[in-house]
């Protein structure tokens, strides 16, 4: 599982569309799904206090705050921010900042942002942003394509060919996410594939070297992330070997708990990959929606 990511505040107002009221820290660190509207604190009670949960402030804590008088007002919010490590503060509905949030969140660097969205918009916004952010992940050797809308992740030994497949299919119109690494992250029981900031729309060809795909074939070419519905694993084709020819041997990849349909698609010369992947793709899709070729096909047979 991954337990913490600590995001530059930019970063994280940027994904949310916050407007940064005092930077603090900079930084905001992110260890727990849970979010906070913090109005028994405000009152009072800090037992069970879980300050490692993102503050939302709302109408009903800011009223509450400004009913309070001066000097109380000023020792909740002190014992409130108190605590060092709150992610950050948030408000909604573009409120105010009282003067006293800003002077005890200027002690602990506490990052305060504000969004003109109203409270329960935002923190179903945290919620799904949380789940996605700190979702258990790992990373696999392969290349992970859009191929006419399904996930398909390529996978085999170094030098099998995945990158020249993909450009292929580049090159046909398919879109690629990521070469060489591919992040997966278990999100609400998908399996979302990404690429490494670093090595994102580039691709190692080799005899050519290195190049960026989004610069040679466009926006177009490339998606940020695609969830994996099929693993594709290209292998050398052994004499001998018997490999599924009616699609009835069921193949599965675990990846991070759930299973996900593999073939094993054997390479030698004189097969066009690109073209296999293509027809896969798209019965994968037929699949989905309930049409399967081989019990079409072994039904008329034994139907005759």
């Amino acid at each position: 599982m991954n337990d913490q990511e600590v995001i530059l505040l930019e970063r994280f107002c940027g994904d949310l569309d916050l407007e940064i009221v005092f930077a603090g820290r900079g930084r905001v660190t992110l260890s727990s799904y849970s979010v906070t509207r913090p109005g028994l604190q405000l009152a009072g009670f800090f037992k069970y206090f879980d300050s490692t949960r993102i503050l939302v402030f709302g109408n009903s804590e800011y009223e509450f705050l400004r009913s309070l008088p001066a000097e109380v007002r000023q020792e909740r919010i002190r014992t409130l921010l108190s605590y060092k490590d709150i992610p950050c503060i948030i408000l909604s509905r573009d409120l105010p900042v009282l003067h006293e949030l800003i002077k005890e969140a200027r002690k602990t660097a506490c990052p305060i942002v504000r969004t003109d969205k109203v409270t329960t918009a935002i923190m179903n916004e945290l919620f799904f942003y949380l789940n996605k952010k700190l979702a258990p992940q790992t990373s696999m050797h392969g290349v992970l394509m859009d191929v006419s809308g399904v996930g398909i992740l390529l996978t085999g030994h170094s030098g099998i060919g995945k990158s020249e497949t993909a450009m292929e299919l580049i090159k046909r119109g398919h879109r690629l996410v990521a070469d060489d690494s591919v992040i997966i992250k278990r999100v609400s029981d998908k399996l979302v594939g990404s690429s490494p900031e670093m090595i994102r729309y580039f691709m190692e060809l080799r005899g050519i070297g290195i190049i960026n795909i989004k610069n040679m074939y466009g926006s177009g070419s490339i998606l940020n992330e695609k969830e994996i519905e099929l693993v594709m694993e290209l292998e050398n084709w052994e004499e001998g070997k018997v490999y599924d020819r009616l699609g009835e041997g069921a193949l599965y990849e675990t990846i991070l708990g759930m299973k996900v349909l593999k073939h094993v698609i054997p390479v030698k010369p004189g097969r066009n990959l690109s073209i296999i992947i293509e027809v896969a793709a798209r019965n994968f899709r037929l699949k989905s929606m309930g049409y399967d070729a081989a019990q079409e096909l072994i039904g008329r047979t034994i139907g005759r």
